[in-house]
């Protein structure tokens, strides 16, 4: 109550922000004379001059009035649009590195030419984010017409751009790209192995548009690169046929997470199916050795009783499509991780791709926390303004529209069947269409859009559906959902980035009706008809009410809400919005809706009647509140487990760079070397271990297996006052000897580019097989709570630790297989330039959880006969070259083949014994 007074006296802290920057505009609108007065070349001429004063100690913020001022100027001569002084707000806002709330039609696009521009003036680089690839090109060529104007370059990063043109278009001066394309080229470049490969530059200055969706919405999943893992297929498909023989009473399911588990008798059911099958040998699902089938049959039960087709994901073209949850969009070429896309692929009875292997991921929050300056720009971003703040820093600035907002925003009419919400919903639909007023209807899933579209041609309402499978198309339909009548269905957010403006879109008419003219005369005749067409169409559904938004369905989220109704009312229209609800909706079915249904009784509600109530819009909004909180919980949790895997994913890709960087590695090496052998002396000889409890033929069996050294090492244990100094010493110098002959054999400058490229290879082969130990520690950690341990803590440690071994074993391969590695000229090729691995698979946020894991290529499968190192054999079987004695070496190995070893035992009863 006190806070609200003080706001009223004083305003809030976003008043105040915003009054303080009014300032700035005037000084910015004081230039605008002088500026206009510059011809071309002169107006041109200012980027120099704005980069000599940059140079000469002055700031960004010390030219921004002059140069927003020129950017307006040019945009003026460009394409025909001056900057609202609400704009330059905007772009001031941008350019302190916060987030600018603008309404739909306020021009955002147009904003971010501004701190673009000025942000690129000091040549490390300038990157606009945008939602689809359709977006990032139409922006960089429209809004590039006034950087190129004023002499900046402008690049656009969009699907299988050639890796050469990919790196150009990183190093023009602004560069417009989705996350995506910027998240996946960031782990690309850093599968690389020479620098000059790598297309982006150290990550400097950014812009995200539709902010709200990439740093909330999307950055539930990491970014994955993966290669394929073994072909488990056959058993996905066995699984899959134990599903529909379970009932009700053998699973319990939320569906509040998504998150489903077998009951006691569930387990005992699935047991007797898996074994009559032969798919069980021996134990309980729940033993060690059956691991594996508990995650498949959990996936299989995820994927038939939680997702559903046409929903979640769509068939089509005998693959699962996944469906954005958020914008109805179809994510071609993205996989659910985890197993659960094969599990989704065996229920639809389409051809179950093969697992894949995490080589490198990444998630959206700490690509972009990378960036030196980090702005956002949304018509939503209010409602996350404290999750903005905690996870990324950046605060929200609510910025005022050009012209007041006059849109009517209904209470929602609640039903308590949703037969009778359908009803009420295509009702309002006809009321409209004959009227001559627009319609933009929301629905939340493809297969509702469907539905309804289903109903409308019944009834003979011409509409279009709008559930995003081709960008270009998104925009054209938008266009047109603005003219008087139109009935346009779309599904959440699809189509954003385009205005639907009253009348209809001028630009996207002519472009449509002028294509194929040639005659100047008839193109200007027929852009005056069409001017003069949406005019009067404009008027026709100004006196009809403006856009009707009419919500079929509340979503989890109140800014996905708020974004369908804001693409009513732009720039001081008129307009309406409606959201018709009923108890059947998920949202009010999960979150309380038996007390509502009980107070609608009460009330004696008919047939076909609605609550209409501000109570009701108010407890609808606390259901949302809860979700989001519980959202951002997850978000927030999920972050801090990748945070753990941020440090040493930084230590890695830099140790990566500072290795390109490096001429010569050998120094590294040498150190690498050294510690290997400090290793095996102190395990063999520990500090105040008297000399008969030495372990010396262990280290005779080391060195043999390490450096491929028969030395005597009993020899010299048994010497009067020998101690592990001496010993260490010596055995530094017989390693140092061979490999100093070999280097000789090889060839210096091959044998220094070798340690160089096997390095490299090593270290990504040690990262990847590290990221899988993290999938399966983060996997089993949560259970970790039930011993009263905090699952993050004990992540952390452990993460530690399998970091430190991993390090540990990458000195001991990098070393052994230096020892062993013979390079003829024919192959320095390959030796020098390894080629980074091309039988990659990316997934992104429509994925869930981090995917497992790889598709690095073995050392094992280079050698040959001449080169293998001694003792490597060629093994049938698994199909590559292995040193019997040494299970590092192996690989993969299935439980039920042979053992490597030699034993004539299955690998499960011998070395795979668990």
């Amino acid at each position: 109550m006190l806070g609200g007074l003080l706001k009223r006296v004083f305003g809030s802290v976003n008043d105040r922000t915003v009054a303080g920057l009014r300032k700035r505009v005037d000084a910015i609108n004081a230039l605008e004379e002088q500026i206009s007065a510059l011809d071309d070349e002169a107006l041109k001429a200012k980027t120099d001059e704005f980069r000599s004063r940059l140079n000469n100690g002055e700031t960004l913020d010390d030219i921004l009035e002059e140069a927003f001022a020129v950017v307006r100027e040019a945009a003026k001569r460009t394409l025909g649009m001056r900057h609202f002084d609400v704009q330059l707000i905007g772009g001031m806002v941008l350019h302190s590195g916060k987030i600018a709330e603008m309404k739909t039609g306020e021009g955002k696009t147009l904003v971010a030419t501004l701190p673009v521009y000025l942000n690129a003036l000091d040549g490390k680089g300038a990157h606009v984010v945008t939602v689809n690839d359709y977006l990032a090109r139409r922006d960089a060529g429209w809004m590039g017409n006034v950087y190129t104007f004023l002499g900046l370059t402008v690049g656009v990063i969009v699907p299988q751009m050639p890796e050469q043109m990919r790196k150009q278009q990183y190093a023009c001066d602004i560069t417009y790209a989705t996350n995506n394309e910027l998240g996946f080229d960031y782990l690309r470049d850093n599968l690389k192995f020479r620098l000059e490969d790598m297309a982006q530059r150290e990550p400097n200055f950014a812009i995200v548009d539709e902010v709200d969706s990439i740093l909330i919405d999307e950055a539930r999943t990491p970014l994955i690169i993966s290669g394929p893992s073994e072909d488990s297929s056959g058993l996905y498909r066995q699984i899959n046929e134990v599903i529909p023989k379970l009932t009700e009473a053998d699973y319990e399911k939320d569906e509040k997470s998504k998150a489903i588990s077998l009951t006691e008798d569930g387990q005992e059911n699935v047991e007797n199916i898996l074994r009559d099958a032969g798919v069980l040998e021996d134990g309980n699902l729940y033993d060690i050795q059956n691991v594996s089938l508990v995650h498949h049959v959990n996936q299989a039960l995820r994927a038939h009783k939680m997702f559903t087709a046409d929903v979640d994901y769509v068939v089509k073209d005998d693959k699962i499509i996944i469906v954005d949850e958020f914008t109805g969009r179809l994510q071609e070429g993205r996989r659910y991780s985890d197993g659960l896309h094969q599990a989704l692929e065996a229920k639809e009875g389409v051809k179950v791709q093969n697992e894949n292997q995490t080589i490198a991921s990444v998630t959206f929050q700490n690509y972009f926390r990378m960036y030196n300056k980090l702005a956002g720009m949304t018509g939503t971003a209010m409602t996350e303004a404290a999750e903005f703040e905690e996870i990324y820093g950046l605060e929200v600035i609510e910025i005022p529209t050009n012209k007041d907002m006059v849109r009517i925003d209904n209470d929602d009419e609640v039903y308590r069947s949703a037969r009778e919400k359908e009803a009420a919903g295509i009702e309002q639909i006809k009321i409209c269409h004959e009227k001559g007023q627009p319609v933009l209807v929301g629905t939340i899933s493809i297969e509702r859009s469907e539905q309804i579209s289903k109903t409308l041609t019944q009834m003979k309402i011409p509409h279009k559906v709008l559930n995003a499978r081709h960008h270009e198309q998104e925009a054209h339909i938008i266009s047109d959902a603005g003219v008087p009548g139109a009935v346009t269905i779309a599904t959440n957010m699809a189509g954003r980035g385009t205005d639907i403006q009253l009348g209809g879109n001028l630009e996207m008419r002519v472009e449509r009706e002028t294509q194929g003219m040639e005659d100047q005369a008839a193109i200007d005749a027929k852009v005056a008809e069409i001017t003069a067409d949406i005019e009067a169409k404009k008027k026709q559904v100004l006196d009809a009410g403006g856009l009707f938004v009419l919500g079929t369905e509340r979503h989890e989220s109140r800014r996905i809400d708020n974004q369908l109704r804001g693409r009513s009312g732009r720039q001081g229209d008129p307009g309406e919005s409606k959201f018709y609800v009923s108890l059947e909706d998920d949202l009010m079915r999960i979150f309380g809706s038996e007390r509502m249904d009980g107070m609608l009784q009460k009330l004696g509600l008919e047939d076909g009647e609605a609550i209409i109530h501000p109570w009701v819009n108010k407890a609808l909004e606390k259901a949302q509140q809860k979700v989001e909180a519980r959202n951002f919980e997850i978000r927030k949790q999920l972050l801090k487990f990748d945070d753990v895997m941020n440090d040493q994913r930084k230590v890695i890709f830099e140790q990566r760079k500072e290795l390109m960087r490096a001429d010569d590695v050998h120094d590294t090496v040498l150190d690498m070397r050294y510690e290997v052998i400090d290793d095996i002396v102190d395990k063999a000889m520990p500090k105040d271990a008297l000399p008969d409890q030495w372990s010396i033929d262990s280290m005779h069996e080391e060195t043999l297996r390490i450096f491929g050294l028969n030395l005597p090492v009993q020899e010299w244990a048994k010497e009067e006052g020998i101690a592990d100094q001496e010993i260490r010493e010596r055995l530094r110098e017989a390693v140092d000897q061979k490999m100093a002959k070999k280097a000789v054999d090889m060839g210096t400058e091959m044998m220094r580019y070798a340690e160089r490229g096997l390095l490299l290879q090593l270290l990504d082969t040690a990262w990847k097989d590290h990221l899988l130990n993290l999938d399966h520690l983060r996997q089993g950690i949560g259970l970790r709570a039930y011993g009263q341990r905090d699952p993050l803590n004990e992540y952390k440690s452990e993460a530690f630790e399998l970091f430190e071994s991993m390090l540990d074993n990458l000195r001991s391969t990098v070393t052994q297989v230096l020892s062993h590695v013979e390079i003829r000229a024919d192959q320095a090729q390959q030796a020098l330039e390894p080629e980074a691995p091309t039988d990659l698979e990316e997934s992104g946020p429509s994925d869930e959880e981090d995917a497992p894991a790889t598709a690095v290529r073995s050392m094992g499968t280079q050698y040959t006969k001449d080169t293998a190192p001694p003792g490597f054999i060629f093994h049938e079987g698994l199909r590559r070259w292995l040193h019997p004695n040494d299970p590092e070496t192996w690989g993969k190995v299935s439980r039920n083949s042979v053992c490597p070893c030699g034993s004539g035992k299955k690998y499960k009863h011998c070395h795979g014994n668990l």
